[in-house]
């Protein structure tokens, strides 16, 4: 069966997710989250079976690493690589090793089109860990700067997200660009687990790759989705 991921950090339901998931990406101090809240995620994460890999972003707090910022490749490497640090160590206190690396937001988009920033994140986690798996928006050219670091890649998709005919998600900005009602995303994940197409916004259909879904903590729903989705996956 096809895995399902939630992104996760301070302030969300986080206790309510775990027990749909198989792994959480936490956020780990750029765009929210600090060492209690990681703590407890991981904390969570142990208590219900469930990979957790950190979710670095752009430093940007204030508009929630939703926003691109100006960035050399090496700001983008020092920057996972804090983050991340950070994260490993709160797990290392509770005995946990992380599973894998998930870029949040903005940085997550720009590296998905951006080759330079692409292999900085690649670089980042190559010198992390490279046992990390390097999660990334499917066929993008993360997924292709982690293979070319001879890293270990989920090509991912989104169940509460909307895409475009090219593959990428439709802007946050866009009204429609979330998927809140649960049985709508317990329908684009099912076609997404099956390999089928996918309605794309603005008309058409599209076919995306999907070694993992994902949905977002912080969604509006998010636990509503989150049971919907777990169980239309694990539905005969």
């Amino acid at each position: 069966m096809i895995e399902l991921n939630a992104d996760v950090g301070e302030g969300y339901d986080d206790a309510g997710l775990m027990p749909y998931l198989t792994r959480v990406s936490i956020a780990c101090g750029g765009h929210v989250g600090d060492a209690v809240s990681m703590a407890a995620a991981l904390r969570l994460a142990a208590e219900h079976g469930v990979a957790a890999g950190a979710h670095p972003s752009y430093p940007d707090r204030a508009r929630f690493g939703r926003r691109p910022l100006t960035a050399s490749a090496d700001d983008v490497f020092a920057w996972v690589t804090q983050q991340t640090e950070m994260l490993a160590e709160q797990a290392a206190r509770q005995g946990i090793r992380l599973t894998h690396l998930k870029p949040h937001g903005a940085l997550y988009n720009v590296a998905a089109r951006d080759p330079a920033v692409a292999q900085a994140i690649a670089r980042a986690v190559v010198a992390l860990d490279p046992g990390l798996l390097l999660v990334g928006l499917s066929g993008s050219q993360l997924v292709i700067a982690g293979r070319a670091a001879g890293l270990g890649v989920l090509n991912e998709a989104f169940a509460d997200r909307r895409y475009r005919a090219d593959g990428h998600l439709v802007s946050r900005e866009t009204p429609d660009a979330l998927i809140t009602d649960p049985l709508a995303a317990a329908a684009q994940a099912r076609a997404l687990a099956q390999g089928g197409p996918i309605n794309a916004h603005g008309g058409g259909t599209i076919q995306v790759r999907a070694d993992t879904i994902c949905l977002h903590g912080d969604s509006p729903n998010a636990l509503n989705i989150a049971r919907a989705v777990h169980a239309e996956l694990n539905r005969g």
